[in-house]
Parts: C-alpha cells; sequence; structure tokens
C-alpha cells in the first residue's frame, strides 16, 4: 500500500492591507486545512481540497502575495499521526461547540414549552435556528476528514434536537388548531 497524499500550501502576503491574510486565513480554515507551521497548511489530498487550494493560491497571487502548492507525503509514520491528531483536535473543538449550541437549543425549546409559547412565529424562529445548526453540523461533518472522536456525539445530539423540534413543532400544531 502506497504513502498517503497530502497537499500543501505555503505562502507570503502583504502585511497591508491585512484583509488578504485574513482572507487567506478564513478560507484555509472553511476547508478544514490545518495550520502547521507559519503560513504553511496541509490538508489530505483529494480532487476536492486541490481545487480548493489552487483557487487560493490564485487569490493570494493576485493580491500580490506568493503561494506554493505541492503534493507532499510523510517519510515517518509517527509524523503522519502526528498531524491527523491534529486535525482530529481541531475537529473536535468544532464538535464540542457545536453540541454546546445544541444543548443551548434544546434548553431554549424547554422554556418555550415550560412558559406555553405555541405560536407560529416562535415555531419559525426555532427553525430557523435548527436550521443553522443543521449547516454548521454539516460543515464540521465535510471537514471531518479523519474521524474525530466527538463526531458520533455531535450527530447523536444533532438528532436529538431533531426530535425536540418535531416535539415542539406538534405542540404548536395542537395548540393552535383546537
Amino acid at each position: 500500500m502506497g504513502k498517503r497524499k497530502w497537499l500543501v500550501v505555503n505562502y507570503n502576503l502583504p502585511t497591508d492591507p491585512s484583509r488578504y491574510r485574513v482572507a487567506t486565513w478564513r478560507a484555509l480554515k472553511k476547508i478544514g486545512a490545518l495550520n502547521i507551521q507559519q503560513s504553511m497548511w496541509v490538508l489530505g489530498y483529494n480532487e476536492e481540497n486541490y481545487l480548493a487550494l489552487q483557487k487560493i493560491s490564485q487569490d493570494i497571487e493576485s493580491n500580490n502575495g506568493e503561494a506554493l502548492l505541492m503534493e507532499s507525503a510523510f517519510f515517518d509514520d509517527k509524523h503522519e499521526e502526528r498531524v491527523i491528531s491534529l486535525f482530529n483536535n481541531v475537529r473536535d473543538e468544532e464538535y464540542k461547540e457545536f453540541i454546546e449550541k445544541c444543548d443551548e437549543y434544546l434548553k431554549e425549546l424547554e422554556k418555550e414549552i415550560s412558559i406555553e409559547k405555541f405560536t407560529f412565529a416562535e415555531l419559525e424562529e426555532e427553525e430557523e435556528e435548527l436550521q443553522k445548526l443543521i449547516s454548521w453540523y454539516v460543515k464540521i461533518q465535510a471537514r471531518d476528514n479523519f474521524g474525530a472522536l466527538t463526531g458520533s456525539i455531535a450527530k447523536e445530539r444533532l438528532g436529538q434536537i431533531q426530535k425536540a423540534f418535531e416535539e415542539y413543532s406538534e405542540l404548536v400544531y395542537k395548540h393552535n388548531n383546537k
């Protein structure tokens, strides 16, 4: 079996204006790249990641920066394992934050039920929040290429909030159709 392939981008951008550096950082974080050295980012090799990094590299160069996009492999398995562990740590932190927001969402639904706030407007607001949480989970999951441990807990919590919303939705319906 061959070695796992990685994509590495190293770049340099002028310090002013800072918005180009911030935009590059955000774009790299959004696709799930991992910063392993100053301005050196790594990402598992696949066509989608390659195209995303190619676009980011072009953006860097169009903003008076320099970018080097490389295909790479680790010589030593322990180095690769360390990088995978770093990826999983970052995803775990994202999942933990997601889980916290899900817990807040469940408390919010419990509060609405306890005060019997069964309005259609409130239902729409809660549905909007649920959709944001679902979208956030999908984004984290798309970046979770190495099976972060907290991913299964986050998936379970997503199911819980979806079920809780459905139950709240039923209560709103019942209270408005008497």
